[in-house]
């Protein structure tokens, strides 16, 4: 396997997209996958907003929205990172890719990854084991093992709970309260105070409950369901922070380099030592 051959995403939100660029620049052929209507909320660093704008640019890196993947060698000519509406990797398949990345942070395993998929499956996060429906698995939890491979066994279980930003974990996420559309009263980047109105979604305000910076909204007009995260308040209030990517999805693309890099000098799973 060369630097110059295929990695397909399955995924482009922004901790798939952070970790995407960092193999982009590395000069691999990228192609990512989202659903018709992405659910991310960092979308200023989330190459999946391309479905909605036709085009998204995370720092130098520019995606474009493709409808076929005949369409994909022209983007990589202008050095750009195709971008495809499929779930179910239909399209992407008939590319070959020589490794496929589930970057969906799925939390359990959906039965929709194995590794007859592609010569190297990678999965972040739980819900895919090493060995058995992936090759290797990439810890995704903040901590001592963020971004370590593993080539047996699986990343820790999903808590339920949002990691720690500044102090904060569970009030810097917010969720939907009802089911309806959602409608955003701030952008990206606007700094605001505990008790700010930050939404409306069928009626039912959202307000904030610390003070800092929208990290995160959801595409405005997106129909949620209660429960659902729609937004993220950044208790540190660096504006710069929403428009860069983070040091964890960077620490999951060195990862996911240092999984292909081992794969190639081997030509299997590294073994324990």
């Amino acid at each position: 396997m060369s630097e110059r051959e295929i990695v397909a995403f399955r995924g482009s939100g922004d901790l798939a997209s952070g970790a995407a660029l960092r193999l982009w620049r590395s000069g691999y052929r990228l192609l990512l996958t989202e659903l018709p209507h992405p659910l991310c909320i960092r979308r200023t660093v989330a190459f999946a907003n391309a479905v909605y704008e036709g085009t998204m640019k995370v720092e130098e890196a520019t995606s474009v929205l493709i409808s076929d993947p005949k369409q994909a060698p022209e983007q990589w000519q202008k050095g750009n990172i195709p971008l495809l509406v499929d779930p179910d990797l239909s399209k992407t398949l008939t590319l070959k890719p020589d490794v496929l990345v589930d970057a969906r942070l799925i939390k359990k395993d959906r039965g929709d990854t194995n590794r007859s998929l592609a010569p190297l499956v990678i999965g972040l996060g739980p819900g895919f084991t090493a060995g058995e429906n992936v090759h290797a698995v990439i810890e995704t939890s903040r901590g001592h093992n963020l971004g370590r491979v593993f080539w047996q066994g699986s990343a820790l279980p999903d808590t339920g709970l949002p990691g720690l930003v500044g102090g904060e974990g569970i009030k810097r996420v917010q969720k939907s309260p009802a089911d309806g559309v959602f409608e955003a009263k701030v952008a990206i980047g606007d700094m605001v105070k505990e008790g700010d109105l930050l939404a409306v979604v069928g009626g039912n305000e959202m307000r904030s409950p610390i003070e800092g910076v929208v990290r995160g909204v959801i595409y405005p007009g997106t129909r949620v369901t209660t429960g659902l995260k729609v937004m993220d308040v950044d208790p540190r209030g660096v504006c710069e922070h929403c428009f860069t990517v983070s040091d964890k999805a960077s620490a999951l693309g060195g990862a996911i380099l240092e999984a292909i890099l081992a794969w190639n000098a081997r030509g299997s799973a590294p073994q324990p030592r």
